[in-house]
């Protein structure tokens, strides 16, 4: 593997960059306050845009470092972000990452997150060189599984009881997808 860092990357409709601090207001705005889109997440719904710039800072400070992959996914029609995907845990030596996402729900159901998490995927695997790509969700978001299955992942588990979230603790659907499978996919 070779770390590269969040690149800039782009698919039809999005381009998915770095956050500046200069996003906070969009951030808050157009997804990280509203409670509807943290539900099933690990992070509660920020009561601030104040809030929503420590987040930044503390974001653009890690793109220093070669392994912090955290992108804004930005419509081309809108340019400005509608919220984020990432590498939210990764083992070096197994060459595995689990990506996370969450987007304003103005933007749920037309294909946005499936078209960021492609790329993405895209990049760690054909670029960074990761050889296990996974991805969790909780069984009562089974929209967040669609995504999964979208861009090629396979059901692997349900992890009884095994996560947390903004409901308490939960189970978790698990996918995943090896580079020799998104290989053959392409």
């Amino acid at each position: 593997m070779q770390h590269l860092g969040t690149k800039l990357l782009e698919t039809e409709r999005l381009i998915l960059r770095p956050f500046a601090l200069e996003d906070a207001d969009a951030m808050y705005r157009n997804w990280a306050s509203d409670p509807a889109v943290t539900k099933y997440l690990i992070w509660p719904a920020h009561p601030s845009p104040e809030v929503s710039a420590e987040v930044l800072t503390d974001w653009t400070e890690a793109y220093a470092k070669k392994d912090f992959y955290t992108w804004a996914i930005v419509p081309k029609i809108l340019g400005e972000p509608i919220g984020s995907i990432s590498v939210v845990s990764s083992h070096e030596k197994a060459q595995k990452a689990e990506i996370g996402y969450c987007i304003g729900k103005n933007w749920w159901h037309q294909g946005i997150t499936s078209e960021a998490m492609g790329r993405v995927m895209d990049y760690l695997f054909g670029e960074v060189g990761f050889n296990r790509l996974e991805a969790r969700h909780d069984p009562r978001n089974p929209y967040s599984g669609a995504v999964m299955k979208r861009c090629g992942m396979e059901y692997e588990a349900l992890l009884r009881q095994s996560s947390w979230n903004n409901q308490g603790i939960c189970d978790a659907c698990l996918y995943a997808l090896l580079a020799e499978d998104w290989k053959a996919q392409r």
